[in-house]
Parts: structure tokens; sequence; C-alpha cells
């Protein structure tokens, strides 16, 4: 248990990708709930600071330049986190470079994976599980025992300004639904040509918002022209709007169809009506949705080969990639 005479200081480290981000926010819920004068510092990587731009509980967001000069950023974070004198460094990832400044933080408590190189020198080390009904913020919620911290299991949360919620305004005059149609992995994607065939069903009366970062908006023009008659009711957003805003435009749709993928992980901290499609992976991985109103869609078909990957890969494997191509449209659009 942490006692000192002064609030409290934690910092959480997760430098992963955007989803992993959104998911540890679950954990700042609990951490203020259970000591709501503690001060709260995160680390991210650079580009991922702007999901905790506006949250009321996050005192600073330290940044970690992993593309550009990655070790010289990692060498000035160190000093700085020395410098801070923090009381627990809680660090969710199992990777040597996070584990090296958790370890040489100076905090009191230190807390990670008992899978990360550097778990020897940590006070406290955690199983690291992946198990059916496990979910990620479950895993996360792990961090709290040693602090001897006991508060319930909470959702992730985001908190999108006003001037979010005044971008996106004047896209939500009458009921749409949005789709974020891409991944990083080819293997977690939904084919191009589901998601033409979903659009042209579903068209009808509801506007269709396609997000994406702005790498993604030559594959959305291209769905857009495949789409045909009904393309005058899909309106491409991919690069045009920032998480936040798609977050506070998910917030108030009909549906969002989502990957496993960072959009999945934005409806849940928004509690976002949520299709989840799972291709190659599996939700029992951890990372299904969350939301009140969310369901997961995947393949019928029991094959040997799925889930093939924790990830995701860049190509099927056997080249067939049925974990995708049978799953059903006429499924995915009845919700």
């Amino acid at each position: 248990m942490i006692t000192v005479t002064n609030s409290p200081r934690f910092l959480i480290s997760q430098t992963a990708f955007i989803g992993d981000v959104i998911l540890a926010t679950a954990l700042l819920e609990q951490l203020h709930l259970a000591q709501p004068d503690a001060v709260l510092d995160v680390l991210v990587r650079k580009g991922n600071e702007s999901l905790l731009a506006n949250h009321p509980f996050v005192n600073e967001v330290l940044v970690w330049d992993k593309k550009g000069g990655k070790y010289r950023s990692l060498w000035a974070l160190l000093k700085t986190i020395r410098a801070r004198k923090y009381d627990a460094v809680l660090n969710l990832q199992r990777f040597g470079t996070t584990g090296l400044l958790t370890a040489f933080s100076g905090a009191s408590v230190t807390i990670g994976f008992k899978k990360n190189p550097f778990a020897q020198f940590f006070t406290h080390r955690i199983d690291h599980r992946i198990e059916p009904g496990l979910h990620e913020i479950q895993r996360n919620a792990e961090f709290l025992k040693p602090l001897h911290l006991i508060v319930p299991l909470v959702k992730p949360k985001l908190y999108p300004s006003s001037a979010d919620y005044e971008a996106v305004m004047s896209y939500q005059g009458r009921p749409y639904i949005c789709i974020a149609p891409t991944s990083v992995w080819f293997t977690k994607q939904y084919p191009p040509e589901g998601w033409i065939a979903l659009m042209q069903k579903l068209a009808g009366d509801l506007t269709i918002y396609l997000l994406g970062a702005p790498s993604d908006a030559p594959a959305c023009d291209a769905m857009m022209a495949g789409v045909g008659r009904a393309s005058g009711r899909v309106v491409n957003l991919a690069g045009k709007l920032s998480l936040l805003q798609s977050a506070a435009l998910q917030e108030k749709a009909v549906m969002n169809y989502v990957n496993d993928s960072a959009p999945l992980h934005l409806c849940s901290a928004m509690n976002a009506p949520t299709t989840a499609v799972f291709c190659s992976t599996v939700p029992e991985f951890g990372f299904g949705p969350l939301a009140d109103q969310s369901r997961v869609v995947q393949t019928p078909q029991q094959l040997e080969c799925k889930p093939c990957n924790l990830h995701g890969k860049s190509a099927c494997p056997l080249g067939h990639f049925r974990c995708a191509w049978t799953i059903s449209v006429d499924e995915l659009a009845t919700f």
C-alpha cells in the first residue's frame, strides 16, 4: 500500500497502439475512484497523446518519440521520470524499453508483467493471462492489487471537448452509421467487397460515414466508387476528423461497424453502439467490444487456422482468408 503524506503520484505507462491507450483509461478511472487526490501521469508513444486531451484525471502526458531518436528520447524520459519522484509506476507493457524505464524510475513501487525482460527489478510482478472471458481492462485491473486498492471494474472513457462535438455537429442532422473499414493488419480487415455490399444494403435512409486516418482515405474512396448509385449516402471522412472528433461522431450513431482495431475501442470508450467484425482474431484475446449495445460478428465456420495470430498478419498464411470471406453481409446488416 502506498502511504505518503501528500497526494500520491502515479505514472501509468502504455506506449503501444491507440487501442491499448484507450483501454488503459479504464485504469485511470479506477485509480481516481480509489484515490481522488492522486496525481495521475501517463506515458504514451508520440502520436497518441491527443487521446488524453481534456481528460479530467490526467495531470501530465509524457511522450516517447519512438521514431525520432528512439533511445535519445528514452534517456530524456528516464531523467524526467526520476525527477518526478513517483510513488508508483504501473507499466502495462511486456517489452524491455518501458521495463527499463520502470525498473530505474526511482519509484517506491514498480509494477509490471512477469514477461517483461526487466521484471526481476520490479517490486511487484503480474501474470499476463490470455483466456476466455478475460478482457484487457481486467488484465490491467490486476495492477491495483499490489496497491491494495479495491474498486469496481469500469469501462474505458474518453473526453471529447465541446469543440470536438461542435466539429461533428453538422454531420448529425439525420440518422447515420459509421464504418471504420480499414486496419493496420490485413487479416483483421473485413474485405472491401464486403463493406461495399453492406453499404449497398444499409444506405436507404441512413447516411454512412467512413472513418479512418489520412492514409485510409484512398481505400475509402475506392469503396465509395464501388457502392454505385447508393454512394450519394456515403461520406468519406477518413483523415478529416481527429480521434476525439471521430469518437464524438460515433457516440450518436445508430450503429458503428468496426474491425478488431482502434475504432472498436473508441466505441467502447464512448459507450457507442458497436458491431465488431473479427476476422483472423477472436474476442477471447480480450479486446472485444464493451459498449452496452454491442455484438461480435465472425465466421460461423469452425476453422482450424482461426485465430492465426494475436495481432493479425499482413496476409492470410494459407491464402484463402476464409475467416473473413465467410462472414455474412446479411448478418452484419441486421442490428
